[in-house]
């Protein structure tokens, strides 16, 4: 029996008979790429030495020289096809993984959706519905309470700008007119005379001496009637 016949042959022991899982078809692909690479790695000293006695022999000995070089030909076309065999087994193990990776994933999530259809069955969507009118109700009743609270007391008509506009001029034109009042008595110009300076000596005379004769007669007045 061939060593493939040794690692793939006989009954497996996942899935059916003769069919094996994939994590058991991975493992043995790995077994085989031990395998290959390691007789590529003897065929490549083989070829090392093949090459030395080329080297040594030359052409000094054709028969051996001709005889080692038919060797290495021979070798280097085995190495040709592992290295082809090693890069299907690649490829081939990279699928197989990537193919167990997805079916883990699918099985995951196949599990998770069943636990959420699990939970959403216990779930009524009219009493969810019912739930969330109810918390946008209560938050519109609290922004109304809050509305309400930052108001103060007292303030809860507008004031007109333009009054107050107004108010505060009067107020500016008050203090002006008190400013200036506080400046003290405003000392008045004496009046242009309408005569000449001679004249008004003169006026100012007589009216002195009426003025004296007035005081001179309530005297006598205030005197007679005290006797």
């Amino acid at each position: 029996m061939s060593f493939f016949s040794k690692i793939f042959g006989g009954k497996q022991s996942g899935g059916k008979q003769g069919t094996p899982t994939p994590a058991e078809a991975i493992q043995k692909l790995r077994e085989v790429e031990e395998m290959l690479m390691k007789k590529q790695e003897y065929f490549e000293k083989k070829v090392e030495e093949e090459l030395d006695i080329i080297k040594k022999n030359g052409t000094k000995n054709k028969r051996v020289s001709l005889a080692a070089l038919k060797r290495k030909k021979r070798l280097d076309k085995q190495l040709e096809q592992i290295d082809g065999t090693l890069t299907t087994i690649e490829y081939q193990r990279e699928a197989l993984e990537n193919a167990n990776t997805n079916a883990e994933v699918l099985k995951i999530m196949n599990f998770a959706a069943k636990a959420l259809k699990q939970s959403h069955n216990n779930m009524d969507m009219d009493k969810v519905e019912d739930l969330m009118d109810e918390i946008k109700e209560q938050q519109q009743i609290a922004d109304e309470i809050q509305q309400v609270i930052s108001n103060p007391i007292g303030f809860g008509q507008e004031v007109d700008e333009d009054e107050l506009l107004q108010e505060l001029e009067e107020m500016d034109q008050k203090e002006l007119d008190e400013a200036l009042l506080s400046t003290g008595p405003v000392t008045e110009l004496p009046e242009v005379p309408n005569e000449e300076p001679a004249k008004a000596a003169a006026k100012a005379g007589t009216s002195k001496s009426k003025v004296q004769e007035e005081d001179d007669d309530m005297k006598e007045l205030a005197a007679w009637a005290s006797n």
